[in-house]
């Protein structure tokens, strides 16, 4: 899948989430297989460029190519700005924001809210191409609600304004997280343009990564939330997709050593404090499901050292080795 000047090694692309894809967790799927991974938002408001938030979004030290930064906003010179400002940072490629649900992004008229007004969906899109000296994407859901579906007219000015790849997350607005996504909205949409097209929702396994692209003739999947805790879901779903086979799961060694590897990143990049309050949810994703988990997260929960921190995830991994010959980590899952 080829975006812009950029040909990714494979079409399997993080999705952005708030709070979850800073550079730590982008480079760790990208580590493991991710052929692209995009940024959390970043406001269009120029007055929060100096921001301690804002600066740290735009660091991009050592990140691997291609660096893809998602924007989010209502006013089209604003975002255009915002597309300049990032590009200057080291941006590769300017995602636009149209598909976050959450009502403190749609209260002011940004993310998936701007699909009730297609007109400004065309202001932004056109203002931003025009302003940007690198190719610029789209996010998108299938529309406001189940009654309003336009993802195709979107995508029809989105590929008009000169969008380089659209991802469609496969619920409306209205639907937040809830229900299982719907792929019919995307294929619909594919059929209808030229652009590369991005699956996205409740892809959750390599079977299910096949299927949606099989599904919608889509030229990439998108996977969020099921990365979470799970960074090596990329190179299953890679494998899976080239050779119809399934690569074995990781070891509980190699689950440890990722966690520790992340969590330490996360204290460089932020500081011992933010990093160590950061770093308590990934924690609890990369050990939910294993025994004792839940009384482990506890106590992780209240430690405030980050030696302690580190020796404690150390010690309850060891614990996971001692319960039984396990051969991989999922051995030593408890039951859904």
């Amino acid at each position: 899948m080829r975006i812009g000047p950029y040909t990714l090694k494979n079409n399997i692309v993080v999705a952005p989430m708030a709070g979850v894809t800073d550079r730590p967790f982008r480079q760790l799927c990208k580590k493991y297989g991710a052929g692209m991974a995009v940024s959390e938002m970043v406001t269009s408001n120029s007055l929060l460029y100096g921001s301690s938030k804002t600066i740290r979004r735009a660091n991009h030290d050592g990140e691997v190519e291609p660096i893809s930064v998602q924007i989010a906003g209502a006013d089209p010179q604003m975002m255009a700005e915002a597309a300049q400002y990032n590009a200057d940072k080291g941006a590769q490629i300017i995602d636009i924001n149209m598909g976050c649900p959450a009502k403190k992004i749609c209260n002011v008229m940004a993310g998936s809210a701007l699909l009730q007004h297609e007109d400004l969906v065309k202001r932004i899109l056109e203002a931003v191409v025009k302003a940007s000296p690198i190719p610029v994407t789209l996010k998108i859901r299938t529309g406001w609600d189940k009654q309003n579906k336009n993802a195709i007219t979107i995508a029809k000015i989105a590929e008009n304004s000169g969008i380089q790849a659209l991802a469609i997350h496969g619920r409306t607005r209205a639907c937040h997280y809830t229900g299982d996504a719907e792929y019919e909205t995307i294929a619909a949409v594919k059929d209808q343009i030229k652009i590369p097209v991005i699956a996205n929702g409740d892809i959750t396994s390599p079977e299910k990564a096949l299927h949606v692209l099989k599904k919608t003739s889509a030229d990439g999947v998108m996977i969020g939330r099921a990365a979470q805790g799970r960074p090596w879901i990329f190179r299953e779903i890679d494998h899976y997709i080239k050779t119809g086979e399934h690569l074995p799961p990781p070891s509980i060694d190699e689950v440890e050593k990722t966690t520790i590897e992340h969590v330490t990143d996360l204290y460089d990049f932020y500081g011992e404090d933010s990093g160590l309050k950061i770093a308590r949810k990934h924690i609890s994703w990369y050990t939910k499901g294993l025994k004792n988990s839940a009384m482990f997260r506890a106590k992780m929960n209240l430690i405030n050292d980050n030696q302690q921190q580190l020796n404690f995830i150390k010690e309850f991994f060891e614990s996971q080795k001692q319960i039984s010959n396990y051969i991989s980590y999922e051995d030593i899952l408890e039951p859904a």
